[in-house]
This record gives C-alpha cells, sequence and structure tokens, in this order.
C-alpha cells in the first residue's frame, strides 16, 4: 500500500439532483493521482470540470461513489472513501488543512483569536502570538487584530482567511485559489509560504487561476478533463 501522503486511484463522483426526479449528474471517472512529500499538485481545467469536487472529495466533505483516497496519517493509512466521520475528524486535526476562499468566521471574534482557533493543540497564548505573527506577515494592521473581520474589506478578510488556513503545519495541504482577491505583495507572501512547506515535507494540492503564481508552485500539472465526465 502507497505510504506517500495522498494517493487517489479510480475516483469518480455524480451528484444527484433531486429536484429534477433523482438525475444523476457525473463529474469525475477514474481520477488518480498522487501528492508526494515537498510537491505541489496544480489542479488545472475551465470552471466546471471539478477542481473545487476534488479538493472536497480529499477533506471529506463529498464522498465519493468509487474509487480509494489514501492518506497518510502517521503510519497508518486512512481510506477517505469509506472512512467514519470520526476517522476524517481525527484527520482535519492533525493531517488535512484545507484553504478556502471564503472566511468561516464567528461573529463578534476577532480576527486575532479567529487565526488563533486554528491551533487548538498548543496553549492558547502560544497560539495567539503564533497568530499574531502570521496575520503581520501577510500585512494585515495590528489595529484590526481586535476587531471582527466582518467590518473587513474583501482583501483583508482572504488575508485573515489565508493565516488561518497556514497556520497550522499539516502534512496535506489543500488550497482553493488561495491568491484570490490578493495585491502583488500578498500573492508573494503566499509563494513564499507554500515554498517553505515545500521545503518541509508538505503535500500540496492546489487550484490556481493566476498563471504566474501557478508557474511559482507547481511541480505537477493535472488536467482535470481527463477525468471530467460529460453532463
Amino acid at each position: 500500500m502507497t505510504m506517500h501522503p495522498l494517493s487517489l486511484a479510480g475516483v469518480s463522483k455524480a451528484f444527484t439532483v433531486h429536484l429534477q426526479g433523482g438525475l444523476r449528474l457525473p463529474v469525475l471517472r477514474d481520477l488518480a493521482f498522487t501528492a508526494r512529500p515537498g510537491e505541489c499538485v496544480v489542479l488545472t481545467g475551465p470552471s466546471g470540470a471539478g477542481k473545487s469536487s476534488i479538493l472536497k472529495l480529499i477533506y471529506g466533505n463529498y464522498r465519493c461513489d468509487e474509487g480509494a483516497i489514501l492518506v497518510r496519517n502517521g503510519s497508518d493509512i486512512v481510506d477517505i472513501a469509506t472512512a467514519a466521520p470520526r476517522q476524517i475528524l481525527a484527520l482535519r486535526r492533525r493531517v488535512l488543512g484545507y484553504v478556502t476562499q471564503f472566511l468561516r468566521a464567528v461573529p463578534r471574534v476577532s480576527a486575532l483569536d479567529i487565526v488563533a482557533e486554528a491551533l487548538d493543540d498548543v496553549p492558547r497564548e502560544t497560539a495567539r502570538d503564533r497568530a499574531a505573527a502570521m496575520l503581520a506577515r501577510f500585512n494585515v494592521p495590528e489595529r484590526l487584530w481586535g476587531l471582527p473581520p466582518a467590518t473587513f474589506s474583501g482583501g483583508e478578510q482572504q488575508r485573515v482567511n489565508l493565516a488561518q488556513g497556514l497556520l497550522p503545519e499539516r502534512p496535506v495541504v489543500l488550497l482553493d485559489e488561495p491568491t484570490a482577491s490578493l495585491d502583488a505583495e500578498n500573492r508573494a507572501v503566499v509563494i513564499e509560504i507554500i515554498r517553505e512547506r515545500k521545503r518541509q515535507g508538505v503535500a500540496l494540492v492546489a487550484i490556481v487561476h493566476d498563471e504566474a503564481v501557478r508557474d511559482a508552485i507547481a511541480d505537477t500539472s493535472l488536467d482535470v478533463t481527463r477525468f471530467a465526465t460529460a453532463t
């Protein structure tokens, strides 16, 4: 059995449209790829090809209909396709990082605490110190750290989102458009952090439409249209 951080084999997925009499819409068929330590796999293809669905399958938000999604957890291998919910939650706490396009924020909770909550396995003050350092790295002004991100601009919210998602150092990281809404300076920060993670042996899977960013981080490009099915 593979001991790579992440390996997909024979993964297929279809969605059921209940409002149309249970119509089945196939999305992916026989998807297969591996993310090795220190490698960034960038998913390419047009909108609607299934790129975001692949990240959600790996993270366990979607269940695949066929195939295996193998994630290494220490000396164990867990198949996301058949794992129990508690196993998936355990992987999210220890192994899988996921940076989405949207900030998941609790109302009235400060930006600093939202980012620090990503480190639930370290003392609170240590988590807050590391969160502050990451917010500073993403050029979020210190005067904003004590405020809820709902009051921020779109670009500021995205930087808080990145700080939250990239703060935990997980062995496998999923990135869904991490540089959307960012200026050149903060795109460079994202690239720098991704390169750091690669040097640490992290396996990354990313969706990036910015060609310059893609060229800067990709070790492998996977054209998702090879596995997309006609709908």
